[in-house]
């Protein structure tokens, strides 16, 4: 893994000072997948979920995505159903829409 970026190390400096921050938490998430390290982003994308599996659609949605696009299509398939499911438990359609979708390509 190369060095981490500074966007990267702005966001873990955040997180540091606010750890609870979903927001935060989500974003680094997100920067670690961006910066190709899928193993980290995962594990913070799931952890997200564990702690605050009724709120993190978005990270289920991005869980799903990290998946398709390494080709592991079960997991990829288990986190965009539960996504799904949350999301239209919140009533947040387009979400739920948007994972369909991906879970569409899959088949």
């Amino acid at each position: 893994m190369s060095e981490k970026s500074p966007k990267r190390l702005r966001l873990e400096a955040s997180l540091a000072e606010d750890p609870a921050d979903q927001f935060l938490r989500y974003g680094l998430a997100l920067q670690c997948l961006r910066e190709g390290d899928r193993v980290e982003g995962r594990e913070r994308l799931q952890a997200l979920i564990a702690d605050h599996p009724e709120e993190s659609v978005a990270a289920y949605q991005q869980l799903g995505q990290s998946y398709l696009e390494s080709g592991e299509f079960d997991p990829a398939r288990e986190a965009l159903k539960t996504g799904i499911l949350k999301a239209k438990a919140r009533n947040d359609w387009h979400a739920a829409g948007e994972m369909q979708g991906f879970l569409d390509q899959i088949g």
